[in-house]
């Protein structure tokens, strides 16, 4: 598979991700849209570097690989990139506490609908620009 067809799939990925995000929210599944929301913007964002010729690093936050490579990116994406490396270094830091919790955070009883629909919203966004500048649909 190619670079550009890898980067095509993790659009894919990501944009089924988003589907799934509305169907939580509706169940009051508030953490798991929070982790769904994160596997989406890593998705997204790994596209956007694969896309570009750069191999994204086994991290689940690659806001430092982007604005390493800044200068790949189309108009957009660096226009945005603030936004989206805020993004994704957010829903990274929610990523184990959203989906295991910890001895003193269970994670069913933390998260709110206000952060699930944060989420929600941050994730459409990421996927979104990064799509358009990929060739997602």
């Amino acid at each position: 598979m190619t670079m550009d067809g890898l980067a095509r799939s993790y659009i894919a990925k990501a944009q089924a991700r988003l589907r799934v995000l509305g169907i939580l929210l509706d169940a009051g599944d508030y953490s798991d849209v929070v982790r769904e929301a994160q596997e989406a913007v890593e998705l997204a964002l790994k596209a956007l570097l694969r896309a570009h010729g750069v191999e994204p690093l086994k991290f689940h936050d690659v806001s430092l690989q982007l604005e390493e490579n800044k200068g790949r990116f189309g108009d957009e994406a660096t226009q945005e990139l603030p936004r989206l490396k805020a993004i994704s270094q957010w829903l990274r830091r929610e990523r184990e506490f959203s989906f295991y919790g910890d001895i003193d955070l269970i994670p069913s009883e933390q998260y709110s609908v206000d952060d699930a629909r944060r989420a929600q919203d941050d994730a459409q966004f990421v996927v979104e620009i990064v799509a358009r500048g990929v060739g997602g649909q």
